[in-house]
């Protein structure tokens, strides 16, 4: 019944599906896995149909109707054979039989266009690559596996192992410089804004000075935060909670560029690439907690994101 519903959806003769939502919205589509998200089934297997669609478009983004009709057919030739009260394990011998006569053709067809070559060489040529950094530069130091990001929007001969890290961010003032060579960098784990109380605080007002007291209590803490920072002659902030507008104005004024909400794996890499330490207040830093040994600091727009890169380091461990 789910392939059905879907194959109406395939080929050059295919129709719009109009579905409409509990808050009454239409939407119409032809995109397999944007109906079967819609369908609220209780079967297992109908479940499973729908699992393959979402896998499906995760994976590769596309084929989501063909996947999950080519699975219909599948347990629709499987259905006879049940009915003659053949064993479930004789039946999933033969389809994975199936699949390796499947994958042989493949591999022959491939190799008869010359594409198999090409992509043989591609694999071999970047693979290589990634197993040479895995080996030379990682081998006598314990690090983090490789982690390989996919950026939608790329050629495959775009790929590349990075002597450093790469994480998904960007400046958070747009006067800040996207671009540093050698940067002096420092890794926070605390906020550069004025912390708010965790419990419900009152706070009676006599005088109307008393207000602009307050705010300017505030940017005194704040100035003093990014004090101790500028002291240390950094280029380069990156903290894992937030930065206050305050903040980023006092960065900008003395040409510091700031990353901020940045994921605590990547701040543990960014310490391992350029030698810093991650420090949880401000007033603690030293200039040995200032990660020197990268030589690049540079933000860049791949697709229609910005991604921070720190390449260029002496000896990167992540």
């Amino acid at each position: 019944m789910i392939a059905d519903v879907i194959r109406t959806c395939l080929g050059p003769r295919s129709m719009l599906k109009m579905l409409m939502d509990p808050m009454g919205g239409v939407v119409m589509t032809k995109d397999g896995n944007a109906i079967l998200r819609e369908i609220t089934v209780q079967h297992p297997a109908a479940k499973h149909m729908i699992e393959i669609a979402r896998t499906q478009d995760e994976e590769v983004g596309d084929g989501t109707s063909s996947v999950v009709i080519l699975a219909g057919e599948m347990l629709a030739v499987a259905e006879q054979y049940l009915e003659q009260n053949m064993h479930l394990l004789i039946i999933i011998q033969a389809y994975r039989q199936a699949l390796d006569h499947a994958l042989e053709a493949l591999k022959d067809t491939l190799r008869y266009l010359g594409s198999w070559a090409t992509l043989r060489g591609l694999w071999e040529g970047w693979g290589g690559m990634e197993r040479g950094c895995w080996r030379g530069k990682l081998q006598d130091t314990p690090a983090d596996p490789l982690e390989l990001p996919q950026i939608p929007g790329g050629a495959i001969e775009e790929s590349c192992v990075l002597d450093g890290i790469m994480i998904n961010k960007d400046v958070t003032h747009a006067k800040m410089s996207r671009k540093v060579d050698n940067p002096r960098i420092i890794l926070l784990d605390c906020p550069l804004e004025y912390k708010k109380d965790e419990s419900q605080t009152s706070v009676e007002m006599t005088a109307e000075t008393d207000f602009t007291g307050l705010l300017q209590m505030e940017e005194e803490h704040v100035k003093e935060l990014c004090a101790d920072i500028l002291a240390l002659r950094s280029d380069v902030v990156i903290t894992e909670k937030g930065v206050s507008d305050l903040a980023q104005h006092y960065l900008v004024k003395a040409g510091v560029t700031c990353l901020r909400r940045v994921k605590k794996s990547d701040n543990n890499r960014l310490a391992r690439a350029c030698g810093a330490t991650i420090c949880n207040h401000s007033e603690e830093l030293k200039d040995s907690d200032v990660g020197t040994q990268a030589g690049l600091f540079k933000v860049k727009k791949i697709g229609d994101e910005y991604f921070t890169f720190i390449t260029k380091c002496q000896d990167p461990k992540a």
